[in-house]
C-alpha cells in the first residue's frame, strides 16, 4: 500500500493504455507518492504519465521493477474523480487505462506555468514628467505589478516610454504569477428579473444547491422560456459556497453565443473546453481547473474529466441530445456519467431540456429525480402556430421538394421582413448520385454507404469515413456523358430550389461541414441573429439552443426523415428534434408558424407536435417502452465485431454468441450484419443483449467475452453499454 511516508517500496500506476489494472513500479529514495499523484514512468520503449492508484501492490521481484522516474508538480487527482474512472470503467467494460487516459490529455499542464516578468512601481521618480509618462504613473498606482505591453496599451503609450521609466528606475522587475484564463465570474453581477415561474424554478435549483448533497433536478421548460437564466440561479448559488461548476453543452456551436449570456449575467466569461480549443490554452485551463482558479468550466461531454479541485455543481444543458454519446474508444453517455459524478461526489446535477430524454422523464415520474417545470414562453411570448403539410395533397412541382404551402407562407413572411427557416437533416446536395444510362450508383468503396454530392464543393463525400472523390462528368461504368443525377435533397440542393423561387432573397446555408469550419459557423450564426439573412436553410445544428429574434417562420422540409430507421428511439428523437426547430420560431414575441411536411401527418410524432400535447406523447411512449421492456424499463448492450473480412467478423461474432452464459433475465439477438455492414474497410457484425432492469449485463458479458474466441488477426470487439445508435 501506498503510506505518506518519505518514500515508499511500490506503486501502483495506471497508465493511458488498454491496461486492465495498474502496473507496480518502484519508488525511488527519497520520492514522496501519494494516491493520485501524476507521475512519469518507463513504459516499453517510451516514457508515458500515469496516475498513482490505489490499492495494493502486486507481489512483483523488487530488481525486476522500473522505477518512477518523475512526480509531477501537480495537484494530485482527488479520491473522488479516482472512483469516478473506476466506476466508467467497470460499467462500460473499458479498460480503466483508456478512461485514465481521458484525464492525461494535457500533458504539458503537469509542471506549474512560468511566472511572467512584471514591472511594478518604486519611490524613484522620472527625471521630466510628461504627458505619457504621467498617464503610466497614474495607472501603476496602488503597487500593483504589470507586464510591460499590459501597462503600455491601459495607458496608452508606447512600450518605449515604458522601457524609459525603467532604466532610470521608477520601475523594478518583479515576477508574477500567470494569468488567469478567464476573470473571476461574480454572481450577484446582474440578477435577473425573473417571471414567477422562473423564480419558483429558480428557488427550487437554489435549494438543492444549498443541501450540499447529491440529487439531479430535471428543468424541462418547452422552447424559449428562459431555462438558461433559471439554472444560472443553481451556478450563482454553488459559486456563493466556493465551488467549482461544470455546465456541459452538446455543440461546440452552441458556446460562443452561450459564452455572451453567461458573461451578461457573471460579467466574465467562464473557462471553455472542447476540441477546437487551441492546445496551449487547454493546457491552461487544465491546469487552472486543478488548481481551483477556474471557477466554471462550459465544455463539451470530455469536459467531465477535468480534475477539479471543489466541484459542486453539473449542469447538462439540451441533456437529451444524442451528441453527449461518445461512441469511441470508451463507449459512455456524459448526462449519464454527469449523474454519477454527482453522486460520488455529492452533489447536485441539472438537467436542461425543452424536450427531456424518456429515461428523464420516467426518473423524475419515479421520484428519483426533482423536476422543475417551465412551461410558458418568456415574457409570455406565444409557441408558434403548428401545422402538418399533407405532401399527399400538397405536393411539390416537379423536380422540387417545397410544397406550394410552404412557398406562399415564405413569401408572406418575406413580405413583412421576417425571416423563415427551412430545416433539413441532411448535408450536402442529394444522398445519391446514379446514371440514367445504366444505373450506375456512386457508392464509397471501403463502407457499405452512399456517396454524398456536396456541390459547393464538387466533391462526392462518405460521411462515414471521410473519403471523397471529384464528381465526374462521364459514368464511371458505362462512359456516357452528362447523364448524372442527384436524387434526393441536402440543404444545398433546398437551397438552390429557394434561389429560384427568391433570387433577391438574402439566403443562408447553415451545415457543420460548411468550410471556414467552427469560426464561420459562429459567424454565419450571429449574422441570422443579426437580422442579416432572410432565409435559412440548415441541418440539426439550428436546432438547439439558438436565439434569432426575426424568425418567424419554420418550414421543416422532410418531417418523416427520422422514422425511417429500426432504432427504437426513432419517434422520441423525431419528436425532440421536431420540437426543438420549430421552437426557433417567434421567441421574441411575434407571431410566428411551424410547417411541417410530411406523407404520415396521423403518425403520433407529427400528431403530438402539431397539438403541442407534449404530455400525451410521452404517456404512449413510455408505456410503449415499458410493454417492449426498453429502457429505461429494461437494459441494452450491443457487441460490434469487426474484421478486415466478413468471415473472420462473422465467426467471431458467432463465438461469442456460442459463448453467451444462460441467464433467465438476458438473452442474446444475432449475430446479424450491421445496417452499415462496412465502414473504412472492416466488416461488421452485431449482437444485441436485452434483459431486466436489474440484471447483471456487465457480469454476463464478461463471461461471455472470457469464454468466447480469443482476439486474433484483424478482429477487434466492442462492447457499448447503453447503445443509442443501432447502425
Amino acid at each position: 500500500m501506498i503510506e505518506d511516508s518519505p518514500f515508499v517500496a511500490a506503486a501502483p500506476v495506471l497508465v493511458p493504455m488498454p491496461a486492465e489494472r495498474p502496473y507496480t513500479y518502484a519508488v525511488p529514495p527519497g520520492m514522496r507518492v501519494v494516491p493520485g499523484s501524476i507521475v512519469r514512468v518507463p513504459l516499453g520503449p517510451r516514457q508515458v504519465a500515469g496516475i498513482v492508484w490505489d490499492g495494493a501492490v502486486e507481489a512483483v521481484d523488487a530488481k525486476k521493477l522500473r522505477p518512477i522516474e518523475e512526480v509531477f508538480d501537480c495537484p494530485p487527482i482527488d479520491k473522488a474523480m479516482r472512483r469516478f474512472v473506476d466506476w466508467i470503467a467497470q460499467y462500460t467494460l473499458s479498460a480503466p487505462g483508456m478512461v485514465a487516459r481521458m484525464l492525461l490529455r494535457a500533458p504539458e499542464a503537469f509542471d506549474p506555468e512560468p511566472w511572467i516578468e512584471g514591472l511594478q512601481r518604486t519611490l524613484a521618480e522620472p527625471d521630466r514628467l510628461t504627458d505619457a509618462r504621467r498617464r503610466v504613473l497614474e495607472t501603476a498606482e496602488g503597487g500593483l505589478a504589470w507586464t510591460r505591453s499590459g501597462l503600455a496599451h491601459a495607458a496608452g503609450v508606447s512600450s518605449t516610454v515604458i522601457d524609459g521609466l525603467r532604466a532610470q528606475g521608477v520601475f523594478e522587475t518583479v515576477m508574477i504569477p500567470p494569468r488567469p484564463v478567464v476573470a473571476a465570474p461574480d454572481p450577484s453581477h446582474a440578477v435577473p428579473e425573473l417571471m414567477p415561474d422562473q423564480k419558483a424554478a429558480a428557488q427550487k435549483l437554489r435549494a438543492a444547491v444549498a443541501a450540499d448533497a447529491f440529487n439531479v433536478t430535471l428543468l424541462d421548460g418547452v422552447t424559449g422560456s428562459g431555462k438558461t437564466e433559471v439554472y444560472f440561479e443553481a451556478v450563482a448559488a454553488a459559486l456563493d459556497k466556493g465551488r467549482q461548476v461544470l455546465i456541459l453543452l452538446p455543440e461546440i456551436a452552441l458556446t460562443h453565443a452561450f459564452l455572451e449570456r453567461f458573461q451578461d449575467r457573471f460579467g466574465a466569461k467562464p473557462a471553455e473546453w472542447h476540441s477546437d480549443l487551441p492546445p496551449r490554452m487547454r493546457e491552461r485551463v487544465w491546469r487552472q481547473v486543478a488548481e481551483g482558479g477556474v471557477r466554471v468550466v462550459a465544455g463539451a461531454r470530455s469536459a467531465l474529466f477535468l480534475p477539479f479541485k471543489e466541484l459542486g455543481l453539473i449542469v447538462v444543458d439540451e441533456e437529451h441530445d444524442p451528441a453527449y454519446k461518445q461512441e469511441d474508444r470508451v463507449f459512455y453517455n456524459a448526462r449519464d456519467m454527469a449523474v454519477v459524478r454527482g453522486h460520488i461526489g455529492g452533489f447536485p446535477v441539472v438537467l436542461a431540456s425543452a424536450t427531456p430524454s424518456v429515461e428523464s422523464r420516467v426518473n423524475a415520474g419515479q421520484g428519483r429525480y426533482h423536476r422543475a417545470v417551465l412551461s410558458s414562453r418568456f415574457a409570455e411570448a406565444a409557441l408558434p402556430d403548428l401545422k402538418s403539410i399533407d405532401m399527399r395533397r400538397s405536393p411539390p412541382a416537379r423536380g422540387g421538394f417545397l410544397s406550394p404551402v410552404l412557398l406562399e407562407q415564405m413569401q408572406r413572411t418575406l413580405e413583412k421582413k421576417e425571416q423563415s427557416l427551412l430545416f433539413l437533416n441532411r448535408r450536402g446536395y442529394a444522398p445519391l448520385t446514379l446514371c440514367r444510362v445504366c444505373g450506375h450508383r456512386f457508392g464509397c468503396p471501403v463502407c457499405s454507404a452512399w456517396l454524398v454530392e456536396h456541390r459547393f464543393r464538387g466533391q462526392l463525400v462518405c460521411h462515414h469515413c471521410g473519403h471523397n472523390e471529384r464528381r465526374p462528368e462521364a459514368c464511371p461504368e458505362c462512359g456516357t456523358l452528362d447523364h448524372l443525377v442527384a436524387c434526393g435533397p441536402g440543404v444545398e440542393r433546398i437551397a438552390e430550389e429557394v434561389v429560384a423561387h427568391f433570387p433577391d432573397a438574402r439566403t443562408i446555408v447553415l451545415s457543420s461541414d460548411l468550410l471556414g469550419g467552427v469560426r464561420r459557423l459562429r459567424l454565419e450564426l450571429e449574422a441570422v441573429a443579426n437580422g442579416e439573412a432572410d432565409i435559412v436553410i440548415g441541418t440539426q445544428l439550428v436546432a438547439k439552443g439558438h436565439n434569432f429574434p426575426g424568425m418567424t417562420l419554420v418550414g421543416v422540409v422532410d418531417a418523416d426523415l427520422g422514422l425511417a430507421n429500426g432504432d427504437p428511439r426513432a419517434a422520441e428523437r423525431t419528436f425532440q428534434l421536431l420540437s426543438q426547430v420549430t421552437g426557433r420560431a417567434g421567441r421574441t414575441g411575434k407571431k410566428s408558424l411551424g410547417l411541417l411536411q410530411t406523407y404520415q401527418p396521423d403518425h403520433p410524432v407529427m400528431r403530438a407536435i402539431v397539438s403541442g400535447d407534449s404530455e400525451a406523447f410521452y404517456e404512449r411512449e413510455i408505456a410503449e417502452r415499458g410493454r417492449a421492456a426498453l429502457p429505461p424499463f429494461g437494459r441494452l448492450a450491443g457487441i460490434i465485431v469487426s474484421a478486415a473480412t466478413r468471415g473472420e467478423a462473422e465467426g467471431h461474432a458467432r463465438g461469442l454468441r456460442r459463448a453467451a452464459p444462460q441467464a433467465s433475465d438476458l438473452f442474446v439477438l444475432g449475430p446479424a450484419e450491421a445496417p452499415l455492414s462496412l465502414i473504412g474497410g472492416r466488416h461488421r457484425f452485431r449482437l444485441l443483449i436485452q434483459g431486466e432492469r436489474r440484471a447483471d449485463m456487465q457480469g454476463f458479458i464478461r463471461t461471455m467475452l472470457a469464454n468466447g474466441p480469443k482476439l486474433r488477426g484483424s478482429v477487434r470487439v466492442q462492447v457499448d453499454i447503453d447503445p443509442q445508435s443501432f447502425l
